[in-house]
Order: C-alpha cells, then sequence, then structure tokens
C-alpha cells in the first residue's frame, strides 16, 4: 500500500535519489540518534578542556564526538603502525562509508569494479600538523599515504576497489555540499553509476580554534545564535556524514528504498569587499538558480540556512533568501543545525543536508535553537522569513515536500542544494505471515558484533524489512550471530524523566543475577569487581544462599547487584534523571550519582553490614499498614516504631 498524502511531486530524469544515509556527529552516532537529538531541541556544544586543557575564552567551547581514536585497523585490512599514521579522518571516512553501504542496503562486495564515485569534503589538516611534530614519524613510507588530504577519498575507493572518481573537495566551510553537488553531476552525466557523496571534519589542534578565534568567528558564550540579536558567532564542532546517491530512475527500478530526492543543485562564487566578505547579491543568485534548474520555483517549504549566527554573515544570508525564496503572505521558515552541533567546517554541509533528508522523510521540522529576538539587522517579516522555534509538523502537508539547503565558503565558494520527497511517500511494508523471524549479524570480531546487534535497538524499522536486509545485503563476516523472534512488541518512549530505585536489605533472593552475570559481560564485570574490593565471597553466597540473609553477606550483595545493574543498564544507553535509594541502597544510589567512587561505596557497605551484623540477636520487625497515630498507642514499652514509610505504613520493633 502507497501512502499518499499529498499529489505525487513531479520528478525528471535528473533526479537523484538519496538511499544510504550514515553519520557520526556530536551527541549522535547514527542517523536515528542524531533525529532524536534534532526533534528534542537538544545542544551538543560543552566545555573542551578536557581535550584542550587551558584553553580560553570562546576556544573553550566545542561540539565533538565522544571519541576520535577509536578504530579497527584490521577490520579494513590495514596494519597497525600505518593505521597509526592515518589520519583520522580517513580512518573516520572508512567506517561512514562501509555504513552508509549498509544502510543503502548494498553489499560492500558487490561494489568492487564498479563506477562508485567517492567525493569527500574536508578543510583543516591537523593531524598532518601534530606529526609533523615528530620528525622520525615523517621517515615512515605510511606518511605519505596517511597525511596527504587527497587520500581520504582515495583511501575509500582503495579499499572498496570502485573505479569510479574518487575527490577530495576543499572549498572551505561548503566543501561537504559543494562535494554532494559533484557528486549528482557525475551520476548525470555517466561517469559514476552510484555515488558517495560525504564530508569529514575532525578539531584535533587547539591552534586551529585560537586562528578561528583571532579572526572574530568564534562566539564568546558558547552558543550559535542563528539570526538572533545575540549573534556573535559559532562554536566549532567535528564529525562526518555520508549518503549514498543513484539516478532515481534506476533507484525505483532496481527496488532501492528512497530516503529523499535531490531534484537539483547550484554552485557560485562571489565574495564582497574582501576575499572573505559575503555578497548578497551573489548569493541570491545561486538560490534563484539552484531552484530553476530544480523546478521547484514558488515550492519551497523550508531552507536549511549555512547559519553562522555572525553579526555580517546573518543578515546577508537573510537578505539572499529573503529576495530569492521568502513568501510575505506565508512567510518561509528557516533553520540552522549549528544551533545543535556547532559549526562541522568541511563536514557543515553534509551535517545540514541529512538533517533534511530526515526532516522530509519524518515529515517534521525540528527547531533551530537559540533564537527569542530576531537580530535587529534582519526584517524577518520583511523579508518573507520565519526562524522554527519548535519542532513541528511539515507546514504544508498537502503539497510535496520540497527544502533548500545552503553551505557558504569562507572563500565564497557556495552552494545551494534542493531536497525533495520520493515519489508515491514511503510505501507501507505488509505485515509478515511468518512465525518467527531472523535476524542475522556478522562482523569481524566479538566485541564488534556486540556492537552490531546493539545498534539494532535504536532501529526504527519493519522487523522483516529488517530480517530481508541483513539477510540479503549485508557482508558475510567472521563472527556471527543470529536473534530469532516469535513476537512484536513495539512502542516508543515520551522523553518522560527516567528515575532508577535501589532497594534495601530485604530484596535479597537466592540466585539473583546469576542468569545476567553469564550472559552480559557489563554485569559481570561490575559485580566481580565489587567482590574484589570487597574481599568476599558474594558469588558463592548468591549462589547457594549461605549467609545471604546475614547482614555482614545480604548488603554487600545487594550493592553488587545494583552496580552491576546499573552498569549493564548504562550499556544499553539508559541514564537516569533521578536516583533514590532506601537502606543499604542509599549507598549504591550515592555511588551511581558520583557522591562515592566505588572502593569508598564498597568500604562503607561492608563496614555497615559487618556492623549491623554485631547487634544483639532476639530482635525482630514488623511491617504494619497503618499510620503512626493509629499503631503508636497500641505498642508494648519495649516496642517502638523504627521507621515511618508512609501516612500508612510505618515498621515497628522490639523483642522476638
Amino acid at each position: 500500500m502507497i501512502d499518499q498524502r499529498c499529489p505525487d511531486p513531479v520528478h525528471s530524469a535528473d533526479d537523484i535519489a538519496v538511499i544510504g544515509v550514515a553519520c557520526r556527529f556530536p551527541g549522535a552516532d547514527g542517523p536515528e540518534a542524531f533525529w532524536d537529538l534534532l526533534v528534542n531541541g537538544r545542544s551538543a556544544v560543552r566545555d573542551v578542556r578536557d581535550r584542550w586543557p587551558g584553553a580560553t575564552g570562546p576556544a573553550r567551547w566545542g561540539a565533538l564526538l565522544s571519541s576520535v581514536d577509536g578504530f579497527d585497523p584490521a577490520f579494513f585490512g590495514i596494519g597497525e603502525r600505518e593505521a597509526a599514521l592515518m589520519d583520522p579522518r580517513q580512518r573516520l571516512l572508512l567506517e561512514l562509508g562501509w555504513e552508509v553501504l549498509e544502510n543503502g542496503r548494498v553489499p560492500a562486495h558487490s561494489v568492487e569494479g564498479s563506477a562508485l564515485g567517492v567525493f569527500v569534503g574536508t578543510t583543516w589538516d591537523d593531524y598532518a600538523h601534530i606529526v609533523h611534530r615528530t620528525p622520525s614519524a615523517l621517515r615512515s613510507g605510511h606518511a605519505m599515504t596517511g597525511l596527504h588530504r587527497n587520500m581520504i577519498a582515495n583511501r575509500l575507493s582503495y579499499f572498496l576497489r570502485a573505479t569510479g572518481p574518487s575527490i577530495t573537495v576543499d572549498t572551505g566551510q561548503s566543501s561537504s555540499l559543494v562535494a554532494v553537488h559533484l557528486a549528482c553531476e557525475s551520476l548525470r552525466s555517466g561517469e559514476s553509476g552510484t555515488a558517495l557523496a560525504a564530508g569529514v571534519s575532525l578539531a584535533l589542534l587547539r591552534a586551529s580554534s585560537t586562528i578561528s578565534d583571532e579572526w572574530g568567528a568564534l562566539s564568546p558564550d558558547g552558543r550559535c545564535h542563528t539570526f538572533d540579536e545575540r549573534a556573535n558567532g559559532y562554536v566549532r564542532g567535528e564529525g562526518g556524514g555520508a549518503v549514498l546517491l543513484k539516478p532515481l530512475n534506476r533507484a525505483l527500478a532496481d527496488g532501492d528504498r528512497v530516503l529523499g530526492v535531490i531534484r537539483g543543485s547550484a554552485v557560485a562564487t562571489g565574495a564582497g569587499a574582501t576575499p572573505t566578505a559575503p555578497d548578497p547579491g551573489t548569493q541570491t543568485e545561486l538560490l534563484r538558480a539552484a531552484h530553476r534548474r530544480a523546478g521547484t520555483e514558488g515550492q519551497v517549504q523550508y531552507v536549511e540556512l549555512h547559519g553562522t549566527g555572525t553579526p555580517v554573515g546573518d543578515p546577508v544570508e537573510a537578505t539572499a533568501v529573503g529576495a530569492a525564496l521568502g513568501d510575505l503572505a506565508a512567510p518561509l521558515p528557516v533553520g540552522s543545525v549549528k544551533t545543535n552541533i556547532g559549526h562541522l567546517e568541511g563536514a557543515a554541509g553534509i551535517a545540514g543536508l541529512i538533517k533534511v533528508v530526515l526532516a522530509v522523510r519524518y515529515r517534521t521540522l525540528p527547531a533551530s535553537l537559540n533564537f527569542t529576538t530576531p537580530n535587529p539587522a534582519i526584517d524577518l517579516p520583511g523579508l518573507g522569513l520565519s526562524v522554527v522555534t519548535e519542532t513541528k509538523p511539515w507546514p504544508r502537508p498537502d503539497l510535496p515536500l520540497v527544502a533548500g539547503v545552503s553551505s557558504f565558503g569562507m572563500g565564497g565558494a557556495n552552494c545551494h542544494v534542493v531536497v525533495a520527497e520520493p515519489p508515491g511517500g514511503e510505501a507501507e511494508v505488509a505485515a509478515t505471515t511468518a512465525p518467527v523471524l531472523a535476524w542475522p549479524v556478522s562482523a569481524r570480531s566479538a566485541e564488534a558484533r556486540t556492537a552490531a546487534v546493539a545498534r539494532l535497538r535504536e532501529l526504527d524499522a519493519d522487523p522483516a524489512d529488517v530480517a530481508w536486509s541483513l539477510a540479503t545485503t549485508r557482508a558475510e563476516l567472521d563472527h556471527r550471530a543470529v536473534l530469532v523472534g516469535d513476537r512484536e512488541i513495539s512502542g516508543r518512549g515520551d522523553g518522560s524523566t527516567l528515575g532508577f530505585a535501589f532497594a534495601g536489605q530485604g530484596a535479597q533472593r537466592v540466585g539473583m543475577g546469576l542468569r545476567l552475570r553469564e550472559v552480559h559481560p557489563a554485569y559481570a564485570a561490575a559485580f566481580d569487581e565489587v567482590c574484589e574490593l570487597a574481599c568476599l565471597d558474594l558469588l558463592g553466597a548468591v549462589r547457594d544462599g549461605t549467609d545471604l540473609d546475614r547482614t555482614r553477606t545480604t548488603q554487600p550483595a545487594l550493592f553488587a547487584v545494583e552496580v552491576a545493574l546499573h552498569r549493564l543498564l548504562e550499556s544499553w544507553g539508559l541514564r537516569p534523571d533521578v536516583l533514590v535509594g532506601h537502606s543499604v541502597g542509599e549507598i549504591a544510589a550515592a555511588h551511581v550519582a558520583g557522591v562515592l567512587d566505588l572502593p569508598d561505596a564498597v568500604r562503607l557497605v561492608t563496614a555497615r553490614g559487618a556492623l549491623m551484623a554485631e547487634l544483639p540477636e532476639g530482635g525482630a520487625m514488623a511491617r504494619v499498614r497503618a499510620s503512626a497515630r493509629d499503631v503508636t498507642p497500641l505498642l508494648r514499652d519495649d516496642v517502638v516504631i523504627a521507621a515511618v514509610n508512609g501516612p500508612d505504613a510505618v515498621v515497628i520493633a522490639g523483642p522476638a
């Protein structure tokens, strides 16, 4: 069944299908996580002095990846020595290249010998400058292939054994969107049969931020205030994104999943009074040219701005967008992903493109952050523009969805790409009648296999469709697993606050957590670490119940289970907003909250259990479902209220 909520857009033979998407952005390790960040209005900007100790002023802020040095060279057939001298952008692109092929349901081995074109935008060469500080490293033959910028694209083409164009593009901050434009032109000319367009940017050198700061580009308050009166610069970000492209007619004939359609694009160069000053006239004509080529004049419903949040750039861009595309009667919504993840410079354009492809797919416009009062130099109503200040449905769902994406280079090399929804919207996959579905997973190592399984939890797709894709469009690697299910449980979180409650004594059970310890390494590692610190055989106590009801053992055992459960849930991406502990559970909660480190928490819980074990025997406690006021008159002199757990819940204590 085809969902036709609006008239089919008119497509031409020059249209290019986006059939795969991959990304590694600040705060988002994939398209699903990126969309979650966008629709929930989160910012990935943070204090980055953990990477650059001593950084001051605007350079102390950034939107960085959680890791830039994690790489599995063996997966790509690369030795450790060679990998050490490879620019991390090469490493990141290899990973993104593999992921975008998987997302596009194209087995990597099928690319060998094909005219797959690789077009990659990038700018700074931070890693080369770092390696140059160690002259001995330059005497290695790997330095030539590892540090040359051209090898970023060439390395991926070599790994895939692809024969199409392999081009690294540097037009400044517009590099990755220009790479998309070149990829589309290569497809239209027949030079490439399929194209992979990407952008990668890593902020490895503090000096690069210092240079940007001295140029006056960075925001002192660590926020990008696009089109706002507080606009005072941008925040540097890092990351990478990739899209897999194919002529639309062929994608439809091949049965590819089409995520979005590139209707047209344009590139033009024009600077103002200085080499880096923007020119509104050139930008205006660029936008008009792109939509004229796309055949979408008067149809655009959203523009993803270059939107750096600078006092000079914002008014110029607003003037150009208003003159070319603005609508006084129905103001054109605009926004900028730089307010979420900073300015990714050489990868900024691909970030904006992926945001728009996802927005078209989900028919939702994410909010542009940090906007309250318009820049006085920007007359939004007079220009026919409006900033998207809250996540909302697409403004005209009754019309074919059309959007524009802009990316401008420091020296005036500017690009605009027009994106539209696929023909017929997204097809609804018929429910499977198979009693059991199998999801085969394979990887180069056991660790990678575990990570691949974890990524499947984030998929928002039909289970039968996932099963087909995993079985027919993935490489068959050495370490394999099959996930089997016979029923579907669906639901979506509503973003509510998550709380973890840590129980007190009385919650212990023989065998608690044993199966979790056998199956989940994260649980086992945490449980065993507590046992080692406590110098107690807690595993034996839990397994056979030995002394499990004696406080000397009970309390450390409960603590170990609770800490291990937290570590396991954390490994699954569950992080609490609120922590509460009862009795001995307070110690576990304090540790998880960061109040106590693990050794101190273990010392406290073992000492508490030992001290309570020294109390004289012969006492007893009982829970009563009544208020303290009702219970007190009924107590003998040697029985007292030990705890008030609630309005109608008390604990009494006295002789057994």
